[in-house]
């Protein structure tokens, strides 16, 4: 049974005695208390994982998963409308090896993704990623992954063992392949090798620098509107902003940032599990990093509880827009939401049986722009590349 790999918190242990006020968030989630619960009832689901055997110089970060619940069930319920309905099912503790908390993780995220319950996972180590991913193959789709992270963590391992800094290469090279398309976003240049970034342009995938997205913080949304798996590396953000990780970096995205982008992760009618790694708690200072994951968690929860169901299309609810490229001879069609004003593009390309729903590509109101203007958007470029 997947619950066996679960091990059931005690509440009143990790509030360490504090009273929540009625309307805090720890009062309305479920705790799993080791007898299995009907989870398809649930939205949502919180997994801890307390690993971090594959981590390069932060050990110490699988003690993070109670700290952030901690400061989770703090927090008050987001204002929505719809009924809060969330899980915590505690933590996944170390298996026998590494691999072992990759395949307990892997399982309990495929039977919460069969039960249309959304995985938000609060590691340990980074490489837990790797076992994110893998929790996808039952599905036997192709998928799209979002990974944020000041490192592309693509060294290739000489020992063949996945840890954090090797993990992403082992998922773009995992058989059989169920990866659709790949998106890094906030790599920090100076900490990188220039090959590996051209690898991954090479792949037809995403690489944007730190500087690129913060100077356009909107133009995440569409990015994250395409995926199905988010995975963050707190080292992403700033040190001032979030200090608990051995290698944290003076720069990085604020406290802010990162809340509005898994805000964006929420309101993502295709995004179906996301993952928050590597808080080390022996680095933070006065519970900071702590409380900014949990924020992140709340904005994720409210951004999924606003979700508008605009995706997929239908056409009382979108206009179309065709743009015809004289040079290319491309005719591009474009949808826009009535009720978001958010965009698609469309590819008439590709087996529809295996790509079908990565023919609808999210954009921007600018890549309209540009394809009025004669320019061909990158974003189709690539997702065209990979249909034909």
């Amino acid at each position: 049974m997947t619950y066996d790999f679960l091990t059931p918190i005690d509440k009143e242990n990790i509030l360490e005695g504090q009273e929540l006020h009625p309307g805090q968030i720890g009062n309305y989630v479920f705790i799993y208390d080791g007898k299995e619960p009907e989870i398809g009832w649930y939205d949502i689901a919180i997994v801890g994982v307390e690993e971090d055997r594959g981590s390069i110089g932060n050990i110490g970060c699988a003690k993070s998963p109670d700290a952030i619940r901690r400061e989770f069930y703090k927090l008050f319920l987001p204002p929505v409308e719809k009924e809060f309905h969330v899980i915590d099912l505690g933590n996944i503790k170390q298996g026998e090896t590494v691999r072992d908390t990759y395949f307990a993780l892997a399982s309990v995220m495929l039977e919460l993704l069969v039960h249309k319950v959304i995985p938000v996972i609060v590691g340990g180590s980074n490489d837990l990623a790797f076992g994110q991913y893998i929790g996808y193959k039952g599905l036997q789709t192709l998928i799209n992954v979002v990974n944020i992270d000041e490192r592309l963590d693509m060294f290739e391992n000489l020992n063949k063992q996945i840890d954090s800094s090797s993990y992403v290469l082992d998922i773009l090279t995992h058989t059989p392949n169920y990866l659709f398309n790949y998106s890094h976003l906030g790599h920090q240049t100076y900490l990188n090798d220039s090959k590996a970034i051209e690898m991954l342009e090479s792949l037809n995938f995403d690489c944007h620098r730190l500087g690129l997205i913060r100077a356009n913080i909107e133009e995440v949304e569409p990015i994250l509107r395409d995926a199905d798996m988010l995975t963050i590396d707190v080292s992403a953000i700033r040190q001032a902003d979030a200090p608990a990780h051995a290698q944290a970096s003076p720069n990085g995205f604020t406290g802010e940032e990162l809340c509005q982008i898994t805000r964006y992760a929420g309101l993502s009618d295709k995004l179906t599990s996301l993952g928050i790694y590597d808080v080390n708690p022996g680095y933070d200072n006065n519970l900071q990093t702590a409380q900014l994951v949990a924020q992140m968690v709340w904005y994720f929860v409210e951004g999924f509880y606003s979700r508008v169901g605009d995706y997929p299309l239908t056409l009382d609810d979108h206009l179309k827009f065709n743009v015809h490229l004289e040079d290319s001879g491309h005719e591009l069609i474009f949808w826009r939401s009535k009720r978001t004003n958010r965009w698609w593009m469309e590819l008439p390309y590709g087996d529809k049986e295996k790509f079908g729903r990565h023919q609808l590509v999210p954009c921007s109101f600018r890549d309209y722009e540009a394809a009025c203007e004669q320019e061909l958007p990158d974003r189709w470029m690539k997702a065209y590349t990979k249909l034909i």
